[in-house]
């Protein structure tokens, strides 16, 4: 059966028709998604999913207990026997849909470092990803890390800044620094 991780930014409160037929696509399919429980984007999809009657559907939380299942779907539970918190905590169970899955469908705000992570360890084990790139309103479909860069020039320099300094997305990318669009036309 084939396994499809959905996710996005926690500020991505409602999806769009553009995002509903997509999701459509994957219940027509009876493909399997697998969710996060975070408020935003996965609760977003978890509700329309719902909506919808769909069952085939994994939420992934941590062991300490899921923030959302709206549908009571089957949980996979992640464990972190180390001391990690906040973002490192939660990116521990995002990983795991991203091993686990087929493919991705990220609904990324250009803001979200937590999407962008699993956008890149998705593509680093050489699964397809399905982005939607909500300021725009546009769908990118990436096969590879080298597709990253032209992501990335739909982000503001600040937020490169950010995921360089928090993510050290050069070093995950292996080459040099990414510089926004606009820096390159300089």
């Amino acid at each position: 059966m084939t396994k499809v991780f959905v996710g996005g930014s926690r500020r991505i409160s409602s999806l769009n028709t553009y995002i509903r037929a997509r999701l459509d696509n994957i219940i027509h399919n009876e493909y399997t998604v697998l969710v996060g429980d975070a408020n935003g984007a996965d609760k977003s999809v978890q509700n329309y999913l719902l909506d919808r009657g769909y069952r085939n559907v994994i939420v992934f939380c941590m062991a300490n207990g899921c923030r959302n299942n709206l549908g009571k779907w089957e949980i996979r539970r992640i464990k972190v026997s180390d001391s990690r918190n906040g973002f490192e905590f939660y990116s521990t169970k995002d990983l795991e849909m991203a091993k686990e899955a087929d493919y991705g469908f990220m609904l990324w705000d250009t803001k979200s470092k937590g999407t962008l992570l699993n956008i890149i360890n998705l593509l680093k084990r050489d699964k397809k990803t399905l982005v939607y790139v909500t300021p725009d309103r546009t769908y990118l479909t990436l096969t590879s890390l080298d597709d990253i860069r032209e992501l990335l020039a739909k982000c503001d320099k600040a937020h490169l800044d950010m995921f360089e300094n928090n993510l050290k997305i050069s070093r995950m990318l292996k080459e040099e620094p990414v510089q926004h669009a606009l820096d390159l036309a300089y």
